[in-house]
């Protein structure tokens, strides 16, 4: 069996969607397990840096010889960090709670070259919704579309219709930033 050459330690299909736009296509698919709960005092940002470096790291020790790439996107509110959400419960607090006001996403990502050299960038956009009427709630939940996902919503999808204004970069806020992806996997040696 030969080693892979790109690795990418997410299970998200809209990651490897976003890597085919870049014309790439890892060789394996390896979604890293590890505990994605904030430390006591984590500033968002600091938790998606983590998160990222972590689940590169731990992929790249099963994948010697490898670039291994992983993402993480954490949906905030100040310091507030909104769960990927599991229930309905969640999502209808996650809207009612960005209804018509900004929240930051925040995407981080990390490579780990096949030298364990590990490199990482961290993308933040700003997101306005629209003020969202209850009629607007019940008919996103009842999509099913937010369920898990960072902050209950997939702006790729339904509640793209409830951006209002969008600073950054609208890949990271589906899950991976392009530019920054290819910037890393370039500086670490990566050849496509």
């Amino acid at each position: 069996m030969t080693t892979p050459r790109l690795v990418l330690a997410s299970a998200s299909p809209r990651r490897l969607d976003l890597l085919a736009q870049m014309g790439l296509t890892p060789d394996r698919v390896d979604a890293a397990e590890i505990d994605e709960s904030p430390l006591k005092d984590e500033t968002p940002r600091r938790l998606a840096l983590r998160l990222a470096c972590a689940k590169a790291a731990k992929v790249a020790q099963a994948h010697a010889g490898a670039h291994v790439l992983a993402a993480d996107t954490v949906v905030a509110v100040g310091r507030r960090v909104l769960p990927k959400v599991e229930t309905e419960t969640e999502g209808r607090q996650c809207l009612e709670l960005l209804s018509g006001r900004a929240h930051k996403v925040l995407t981080a990502v990390a490579v780990t070259a096949p030298d364990g050299r590990q490199a990482s960038r961290l993308v933040e956009t700003r997101l306005h919704f629209k003020r969202l009427t209850e009629a607007e709630i019940e008919a996103y939940l009842k999509s099913g579309e937010g369920v898990g996902k960072a902050g209950g919503y997939a702006v790729q999808g339904r509640a793209g219709a409830f951006v209002m204004a969008l600073q950054g970069s609208y890949t990271a806020v589906v899950g991976l930033p392009l530019y920054e992806t290819a910037c890393l996997l370039e500086g670490l040696g990566f050849r496509s």
